[in-house]
């Protein structure tokens, strides 16, 4: 598998500064959906790489460090809860990727954006750009910044979010649905960085 082959389809055309951009955590039902962009040297060895997803956490962590080592640029951008509640999660994850975008300190030419969506509602992805369904296992920019993004909201709520609301457990289900969480939520009901658009379900049963 070639990591730069979408990289090089680019500078081909003529881009010559290629952005990878992605998100992370657009499921969970707390927290902010977190983004990054990243422009990485064309060709730069990064050992390990791969879709955050299809990492364990102890590698995303060590990723993290050779990423922004290796990085001519890179910024992370988030868009919080209740903003996630007030438009939609799709407006919520393009904002988030345009703020990271915008938050480069080298200006790219092109964007390569992960998924097959560039707008919702009220927000869009305006820097040119190409997407690239499933492209954090095809593009090394992609990947790289889906691992600086997922890295980077874990820390958050397993640090912040965890001693800001300790009864939830946010340390060991990150904001996820499970089991936990959602006894958590059982016994306290939602904290102010609950998705209360996440919520609507359990809140039906709970007063069924």
């Amino acid at each position: 598998m070639n990591w730069w082959a979408y990289e090089q389809e680019q500078r081909a055309a003529g881009y010559e500064t290629v952005c990878g951009c992605d998100e992370a955590g657009a499921g969970p039902l707390a927290g902010p959906v977190y983004a990054a962009a990243i422009v990485l040297p064309f060709g730069a060895d990064i050992p390990g790489l791969n879709d955050s997803k299809k990492l364990s956490e102890k590698r995303r962590e060590a990723l993290y460090d050779v990423i922004v080592r290796t990085a001519a640029a890179w910024s992370v951008a988030r868009v919080e809860a209740a903003e996630i509640d007030a438009t939609d999660i799709l407006s919520a994850r393009m904002k988030a990727m345009q703020t990271a975008i915008d938050a480069l300190p080298l200006r790219p030419d092109i964007a390569l954006v992960d998924g097959n969506r560039d707008r919702g509602r009220s927000a869009s992805i305006r820097t040119p750009h190409a997407l690239i369904v499933g492209g954090d296992s095809k593009s090394a920019s992609i990947a790289a910044a889906s691992v600086l993004a997922k890295v980077s909201r874990d820390r958050y709520v397993v640090t912040e979010l965890d001693r800001r609301y300790p009864l939830y457990g946010f340390a060991k289900h990150k904001g996820y649905g499970t089991k936990l969480h959602y006894a958590m939520l059982d016994r306290y009901g939602p904290c102010p960085e609950h998705r209360k658009s996440y919520l609507k379900k359990w809140e039906a049963l709970r007063h069924a």
